[in-house]
């Protein structure tokens, strides 16, 4: 909780912070004095005019609706709850998405009008860089608890506020939303802090209740009482005890993080194993077990397991390596739910011949999913096989398909190829980018599909294949097949399950997939982001993708020095930093643009000339330089070439 201040006292601070600027080195919150850094350094003046912040049209405003449907769903009712228990202070309770979006609101008649003024109304921004210091916004930045009381508003005009927010997580501990309690700043109470995270933990200990449904999970606390209650702790383990989720007290009683996601394992933690806890679960069912932490403090532990659960774990059919707690699929997993979605309807036809084609934008991993999903299936132990077919020449694609024979063309090998369909024998063939397959070799693709024979160039003996065959492409195939750029048949033949993987800018596990990639980077170093370095790389539109945000990482982490642990502004590139430095409103136009291109329900009639318009933008801000401009977009050289 910030400590309140006298207003002669924050004039003072403002009129140091606009001659200096810096804040002064007492007085103020260390907290907010950060915060006052950062509204000026978005270009916000205490006093200055109205700016034309962002507000959602109705449209954009539906779509972050449905982007939050299990959030809202599982806060509105604690909503109305908490309404209840401060109607008497005529203020407001409000709900913010991860980007500071307003998305619901409940408010006293009399308090309304006043906050419509400010627009603390559904579909406002309230992000820092929009309005300066205030609960939500800050909350976001700081990712913890704060209070802004009245004058600490960065912005002269919400003095009259007085706002309490809270940030919400998701089970893999991934910043999801704030939750605010604003009202007139002579109406502040000194435990509203503390209702708004209690209320904080409610809708937390649903969300992981739900959401992690399929799973053993493990109400804790250091009382037995304490179970069923609203502050105990939630953790969600794998069959075999990998930690798959957890709320606030169960992050803090087993000594985890959300880094820990996909990595801890319960026998490094409890002296009792998951197997000794399921049996007494069976022999006790629904009561707590006394167990040790390995550091001695003693806990009391229930066991919960759906019915779903219990059938799925009896199946005999079902081996381990299978298993969507333990396969390859599920070590990918970081939360998002668009894609945990994509991999459990993948899961259900890897034993079955039907073939799977994998859309999303360039850089969201598309190989990396394609060969999880082969290392989850019944092929897993034979050979995974991927071409892209936009790095490869046109004129040689045909012998990289199919093979050869000796002497079929010049500067072909002595003894001939026998192309990658063939090396794929018995595994799975993976084409990527065949949306930029040229149209004669999609005929020739389809014969093999059809009767299972390849017939390597220069003649010879037709071979017969078995592979599962597995494409993607950052292409909506289904519009090139309508316009003529890609065969209907061969499209109706590959697409026996689309699957569309999320753009990294529209993924909800950005923290935890950060510090899944900072491991990777950094072996037995830990490494984290600055927490203001991290919220403001959750909101940039990463045209790369995951294999943009990689390379920055990677760069960010060979910058530090052998002593620095956390990446800092200062780590970062300079272009990177001129896009992450431009107002926030230029950002969300050059989403527009890309998000045009690729989302589903956009209503743009002609999206190659946009895709093309990107592209055009892109060699223009790297002067004319293909190489880098590809790399900026995600894409290859191939790509750019045909399409710029």
């Amino acid at each position: 909780m910030l400590t309140p201040h006298a207003a002669p006292d924050f004039r003072q601070a403002r009129h140091h912070l606009l001659q200096h600027g810096d804040c002064p080195p007492s007085g103020l919150d260390e907290r907010v004095a950060r915060s006052w850094r950062r509204s000026l350094a978005a270009g916000l003046l205490p006093d200055g005019p109205m700016r034309d912040c962002e507000h959602a049209s109705g449209a954009e405003l539906s779509r972050t609706l449905a982007g939050n449907h299990d959030l809202l769903a599982h806060s509105r009712p604690v909503m109305e709850h908490l309404f209840e228990q401060v109607r008497h202070t005529q203020g407001m309770v409000i709900l913010a998405d991860r980007r500071g979006t307003l998305v619901h609101t409940l408010g006293h008649s009399d308090f309304l009008s006043r906050a419509d003024r400010v627009a603390l109304s559904c579909g406002a921004n309230w992000h820092e860089q929009q309005r300066g210091t205030n609960a939500i916004g800050t909350a976001l930045v700081e990712a913890s608890g704060v209070e802004i009381h009245g004058p600490e508003h960065f912005l002269e005009r919400n003095a009259f506020l007085t706002c309490t927010a809270m940030p919400i997580r998701s089970a893999q501990g991934e910043l999801i939303g704030i939750l605010d309690i604003s009202g007139d700043s002579r109406s502040r109470h000194p435990h509203t802090l503390g209702l708004v995270g209690m209320a904080t933990r409610m809708i937390e200990n649903r969300l992981v209740s739900t959401s992690c449904q399929r799973h053993i999970r493990l109400h804790l606390h250091t009382q037995p009482e304490g179970i069923g209650s609203v502050a105990e702790g939630i953790v969600a383990v794998s069959e075999d005890g990998w930690l798959l989720g957890a709320n606030r007290a169960g992050f803090e009683l087993l000594q985890w993080s959300a880094a820990d996601i996909g990595a801890g394992r319960l026998q490094q933690k409890l002296d009792v194993p998951l197997t000794e806890l399921l049996s007494r679960h069976q022999r006790r069912a629904g009561l707590p077990t006394q167990v040790r932490r390995l550091d001695g403090l003693p806990l009391f532990v229930q066991v919960q397991r759906d019915a779903a659960a219990l059938i799925s774990r009896a199946a005999p059919a079902v081996s381990a390596s299978a298993a969507p707690t333990a396969d390859a699929l599920q070590m990918l997993d970081t939360g998002d739910v668009c894609w945990r979605a994509a991999a459990d309807k993948v899961r259900r036809v890897l034993d079955k011949p039907i073939p799977l084609l994998i859309q999303g934008e360039s850089g969201v991993g598309k190989e990396l999913f394609a060969r999880a999903a082969h290392d989850s299936g019944p092929r897993q132990r034979k050979p995974f096989v991927a071409i892209n077919c936009a790095a490869v020449p046109e004129n040689l694609i045909e012998a990289e398909l199919f093979g050869y024979q000796p002497g079929a063309f010049t500067g072909a090998k002595r003894e001939g190829s026998p192309g990658r369909l063939r090396q794929a024998q018995g595994g799975t063939l993976f084409l990527d980018e065949i949306g930029d397959m040229p149209l004669p070799m999609q005929a020739r693709l389809l014969r093999v599909l059809q009767e299972r024979l390849v017939t390597p160039l220069g003649g010879g003996q037709a071979v017969a294949v078995d592979f599962y065959l597995i494409c993607a492409s950052h292409r909506k195939l289904r519009e090139e097949a309508a316009a003529g750029r890609f065969r209907n048949d061969l499209y109706y033949r590959i697409n026996g399950l689309t699957v569309l993987l999320p753009p990294l800018r529209e993924r909800t596990d950005f923290a935890v997939l950060t510090a899944r990639l900072l491991a990777d980077l950094n072996p037995g170093r830990q490494v984290e982001l600055s927490p203001e370095l991290m919220q403001r790389l959750s909101q940039y539109t990463w045209p790369g993708n995951l294999r943009q945000y990689a390379n920055v990482l990677r760069t960010a982490s060979a910058m530090l020095e052998p002593h620095e642990r956390s990446i800092d502004w200062v780590h970062l590139s300079d272009d990177l930093l001129e896009d992450l430095h431009a107002p926030m409103t230029s950002v969300q136009e050059k989403d527009t643009i890309v998000g045009a291109v690729i989302q589903p329900c956009s209503t743009t009639s002609n999206l190659q000339e946009l895709s093309r318009a990107v592209m055009r933008q892109a060699i223009e801000r790297s002067n004319g330089n293909i190489s880098q401009a590809a790399r900026q977009l995600g894409i290859s050289r191939q790509t750019l070439y045909r399409n710029r």
